[in-house]
């Protein structure tokens, strides 16, 4: 029997080449393995029964024939298998590279069907590297929706399916329910275990959507549990720490270029507020992109340092807690002010790391910025007064309370950019006070927004070009990173290997994905930061943890495939300065539903109004792939999606919470297990 916490090398066919491959997608454990959830799926589609436009070459397509001619083969270092086949009037040439074996299934005269990307060349028809299947085997496979996972080179579609699939049967009955029996019959939900095979392999999109409506639902009880349990469990602390100077605060309040918005100003009257308080308190600042967050942690952080305590700011990727601790450098400097800042974070090493734990443990760094290397074990704080998470919703609970626990009871302040309705903050955020920015500084320019179609690209490559040659930057965002034969959309590598030979030496393109080494994003991000790039072409990687003032345009491919919050996320990393800057939507689908959701994106910048259209705009089952938002610490839910879910779970945890009498010990308990289970496993892997 394998255990959750095994190794993937313990499956049968996972040797450490293969597991080193699954290491770079995030995968290095058996529960690592079966929550690694398809990113999409797909539906093999019918036959073709007439000749495709030449809009539709391009792209993979079934095609039932006739094999006409004799399997022909060379060898050589590229082994070559070659026939023809005829099909809808037409005759194909196909050609398969470096599988010899498949001319086993070419017999001349037979009836197959064939699976592959066509194209036309002169008058001829070609079709390359197309599987080959027996009717009995296409119809099996049209009967079940196929699912499609990130992947990284080396390692194939096919090879995490197997794995996944020997994964659940060989844990047999784990991972165990947990989930109150009376809230799983009250929400009609499928058992966990079912629900993981099911998210992985369904038989229809009925089951999909009951699977990942069960999946979701753990996902929100586990995140409401453990902050209604620390909210439970909270002691009232008295506040110990004492602020009876802000004079530095208000002199750099005087000197700013800009005023504060209102929403600004309330929400630092608030931080001060809590400063004074007579307890310790936790508060949320809930503003959107670009509503001037960063100027806020800035000026309460001053209102630490002078009055002798230190603060802490933990952000969830290097490139954003570098940008903070460089925007602080500068700042200090600008101010003449005498606090010192230091930067922690997993690629600080040796002597230097050294150096920076003295200065913390000292008392000497005032500002501590960095990512989760900050709640380490030997990271010791010197008055910590002060515990800033920044994009908060990156991080678990449990991450969240251990860097908060590392001073002796420190005030907790957590900003997100994602607008989150006020329904659901209430249910997410139950023991904080929540502070919202709802404006934003009036010097920036509102972002010009643009619904084009595919026709359009050269005209918007133009204006690309155009922004450049002005001295400015621009980004391209597209869904995918490879090419995959089951997903028609745009990749990243292709499209900028297509950009660098249309711009030439007019523009330095760049390539920035999910998969690729921390150091070589780092060094992509500061060639894109310093200018050294003209065109940074990413997947949503660039949605957090880039601050580049000089980007002035960003074009979305396929922009009907993300939720409105995710693109109005993307949409915020231009805009940063004080030039004019323009966001173009590329709809790609050619249907009628999609347009209509970009249409509201054109036509507001305002990211709580996009929220509330969002919620109302998606209905259950209708989702654009298997994830939206990529919001807060969950692997699936999503807060627009999945909305009414979590109102649902909010009401079963007053529920629990508030009828200890005819609660049973035995759930409790198993409840917590699983919580203690699932922190183990997440702090692993950071």
């Amino acid at each position: 029997m394998m255990r959750l916490e095994d190794s993937i090398t313990k499956l049968k066919g996972i040797g450490e080449k293969t597991a080193a491959l699954f290491g770079r997608v995030g995968v290095f454990s058996c529960y690592d393995l079966i929550t690694f959830y398809p990113r999409t799926y797909f539906a093999y589609p019918d036959p073709l029964e007439e000749e495709p436009s030449s809009e539709m070459l391009g792209k993979p397509f079934c095609i039932a024939a006739t094999i006409t001619n004799p399997v022909g083969s060379r060898g050589g270092k590229i082994p070559v298998t070659t026939t023809r086949i005829k099909s809808f009037g037409c005759e194909i040439d196909c050609v398969w590279y470096r599988t010899p074996y498949i001319r086993h299934q070419l017999v001349p005269g037979i009836h197959r069907l064939f699976y592959g990307i066509l194209e036309k060349q002169g008058n001829h028809y070609k079709l390359q590297q197309a599987k080959v299947y027996t009717p009995q085997e296409y119809t099996k496979l049209q009967n079940r929706l196929q699912p499609v996972y990130s992947l990284t080179k080396g390692l194939s579609n096919q090879t995490v399916c197997k794995a996944v699939d020997l994964a659940l049967t060989m844990l047999d009955q784990q991972p165990q329910e947990y989930i109150p029996e009376a809230f799983r019959k009250k929400r009609r939900l499928m058992s966990y275990r079912m629900a993981l095979r099911h998210l992985h392999f369904p038989d229809d999109f009925e089951d999909l959507k009951e699977a990942r409506r069960r999946i979701c639902y753990n996902e929100f009880f586990d995140f409401a549990f453990e902050m209604r349990r620390e909210k439970e469990g909270e002691d009232v602390i008295q506040n110990p720490f004492v602020f009876q100077s802000l004079k530095e605060k208000d002199r750099v309040m005087e000197q700013l270029p800009y005023q504060l918005t209102r929403g600004q100003q309330d929400a630092l009257d608030d931080i001060l507020k809590d400063f004074q308080s007579e307890h310790v308190t936790q508060r949320l600042i809930q503003g959107d992109v670009g509503s001037g967050k960063t100027i806020l942690a800035f000026l309460a952080m001053i209102s630490c340092a002078e009055n002798g305590y230190q603060t802490v700011m933990m952000a969830p990727t290097e490139v954003l807690a570098r940008q903070h601790y460089e925007t602080f450098e500068e700042l200090l400097k600008a101010y003449h002010l005498p606090y010192r800042a230091v930067l922690l974070t997993g690629s600080v090493k040796g002597k230097k790391r050294n150096e920076v734990l003295s200065k913390i443990a000292s008392g000497e760094a005032d500002f501590v910025l960095g990512t989760h290397a900050l709640f380490q074990e030997k990271v010791a704080y010197h008055r910590l007064a002060l515990a800033i998470t920044d994009e908060q919703h990156r991080f678990g609970v449990k991450q969240r309370k251990m860097l908060s626990e590392k001073g002796e009871c420190p005030f907790s302040i957590v900003m997100s950019a994602t607008p989150i309705p006020r329904t659901l903050a209430m249910i997410l955020y139950q023991n904080m006070n929540i502070s919202v920015i709802s404006d934003v500084p009036a010097r920036r320019k509102p972002i010009k927004n643009a619904l084009i179609t595919p026709a359009m690209r050269t005209k918007a490559y133009q204006m690309i070009l155009k922004e450049i040659q002005e001295g400015h930057q621009a980004m391209v965002i597209c869904p995918l990173v490879e090419e995959s034969e089951k997903m028609d959309g745009e990749n990243v590598t292709d499209y900028a290997e297509k950009l660098r030979g249309m711009f030439h030496e007019r523009a330095t393109v760049g390539l920035l994905y999910g998969p690729m080494k921390p150091e070589e994003k780092e060094k992509v991000m500061e060639q894109f930061a310093s200018g050294r790039i003209d065109v940074l072409v990413s997947t949503t990687v660039i949605e957090v943890g880039v601050n580049v003032p000089n980007a002035t345009v960003i074009m979305i491919e396929d922009a009907q495939r993300f939720g409105l919050a995710q693109l109005h996320q993307l949409r915020g990393r231009v805009g940063r300065g004080d030039a004019q800057s323009y966001c173009m939507f590329v709809d790609t689908s050619g249907g009628a539903k999609a347009p209509e959701r970009l249409k509201v994106m054109t036509s507001s910048n305002d990211g709580f109004f996009l929220a509330e259209k969002d919620l109302k705009m998606r209905g259950p089952g209708d989702f654009y792939g298997i994830r939206q938002s990529g919001d807060f610490a969950f692997a699936l839910a999503d807060l627009y999606q999945d909305g009414d879910l979590l109102k649902e779970v909010g009401e079963d945890m007053q529920e629990f919470f508030s009828s200890e009498e005819k609660r049973k010990d035995t759930e409790l308990d198993a409840i917590n297990r699983h919580l203690n289970f699932m922190s183990n496993v997440t702090y692993h892997n950071l």
